[in-house]
């Protein structure tokens, strides 16, 4: 049983379980108010689960991509709960989550995944299809372009306002269930942040 936490658009916190699938999934859509919901969200995702933190196994966390300030809060999180529960931490790619939920709700073929990355940019990551497992396979990414410059425009695209949780969790317990390899333990912001270190104090004249 995993809890999955995801801020690299939206914020997103669920509870999901290999046999019982997603157990409660909870949503803010605002992209400006993570840091002021993720606790809530949490508390609220293992309350509607009725859920203990004894009884998970593991906590995932979405690694983007994603803006900055934005997915540094869901990780940060993701990381403070797993060592605070003693529970390994389980890094997913995003966008993978928003692949697995299209190709669960009926899509097949190419697919590329849209997100906002702000700036007038967006993130950008493109799969061929499922495997096996039924998992997404990633073909091209993940990516950052502008609107115009987007890569595979002969590939159908979805824009995602919001990363499910639910399904980041889903695609975690699968690839433990048939020993397939996690990803790496690195967040996808693809571009520097905002704010950079100081050079130094300034000189003062009179």
């Amino acid at each position: 049983m995993l809890l999955a936490i995801d801020t690299s658009a939206g914020t997103s916190v669920a509870v999901v379980d290999r046999e019982g699938g997603v157990l409660s999934e909870v949503i803010e859509t605002d992209t400006m108010r993570h840091a002021e919901v993720i606790g809530t969200l949490i508390d609220e995702a293992l309350t509607v689960a009725g859920i203990e933190v004894r009884s998970l196994s593991g906590v995932v966390a979405g690694m983007g991509p994603g803006p900055f300030t934005g997915l540094r809060v869901g990780i940060a999180a993701a990381k403070a709960f797993a060592i605070g529960a003693g529970k390994p931490l389980v890094p997913v790619v995003s966008h993978d989550a928003v692949a697995y939920d299209r190709y669960e709700a009926g899509h097949a073929g190419p697919l590329l995944v849209v997100t906002d990355a702000r700036r007038r940019e967006r993130y950008w990551t493109a799969y061929s299809g499922v495997d096996e497992f039924g998992l997404p396979v990633r073909l091209d990414g993940p990516g950052l372009a502008r609107p115009d410059e987007l890569p595979h425009p002969d590939v159908t695209r979805f824009d995602a306002d919001v990363v499910p949780a639910g399904r980041l969790g889903m695609i975690a317990e699968l690839r433990y269930a048939n020993r397939l390899p996690m990803d790496a333990d690195v967040a996808l912001y693809l571009r520097s942040p905002d704010v950079t270190p100081s050079a130094g104090p300034k000189r003062v004249t009179a």
